[in-house]
């Protein structure tokens, strides 16, 4: 399959998939670029293990974490050399958020955000991106059973996390 024709067929899901990730249009555009600049980089290579779909989620989710580390690295590296800055601000654009669901909103990403990357991962795919279980666990190179201990795992710590910082 021609990167062209990969574009056209899963560019809007690495979008949607990015967005829940970083929460701001702009960012989610950026991984967007970055993962397909990957997939041109490595479409020769493509072993074909699994279907172009399942490979493509997992650069998306690969990029989409690193971007998320790579813009902590840069806030803890400003928060360092100005002290004026807010370290825990969180830039929150998410264009499918109604204004006044964006606070709720806003927060509840902030707490799945406090997930380990795995059950973030899962919950992601699983509640937001609707996959099935059987679809995340080729995505996240698991089997089912792991899958469904870390969407549960990750259901109840994230209960934790909203009951813990609505007190």
């Amino acid at each position: 399959m021609t990167l062209e024709r990969l574009y056209e067929k899963y560019a809007p899901q690495v979008f949607n998939l990015a967005l829940q990730y970083v929460q701001n249009v702009h960012d989610a555009e950026e991984i967007t670029q970055d993962v397909f600049v990957a997939v041109h980089h490595s479409l020769a290579s493509f072993r074909q293990d699994s279907g172009h779909g399942t490979w493509i989620y997992r650069i998306t989710i690969n990029k989409s974490l690193d971007f998320i580390k790579a813009k902590k690295r840069k806030k803890r590296f400003s928060w360092f050399t100005s002290p004026l800055n807010d370290y825990d601000s969180v830039e929150f654009a998410h264009p499918g958020v109604l204004m006044e669901n964006r606070e709720e909103t806003e927060f509840i990403f902030t707490c799945i955000h406090a997930l380990p990357d795995n059950q973030k991962t899962a919950l992601i795919l699983n509640k937001i991106e609707q996959l099935s279980v059987p679809q995340i666990a080729e995505i996240m190179n698991l089997n089912a059973k792991a899958v469904e201990s870390l969407i549960h795992r990750g259901k109840g710590n994230l209960e934790k996390l909203l009951n813990e910082r609505r007190s």
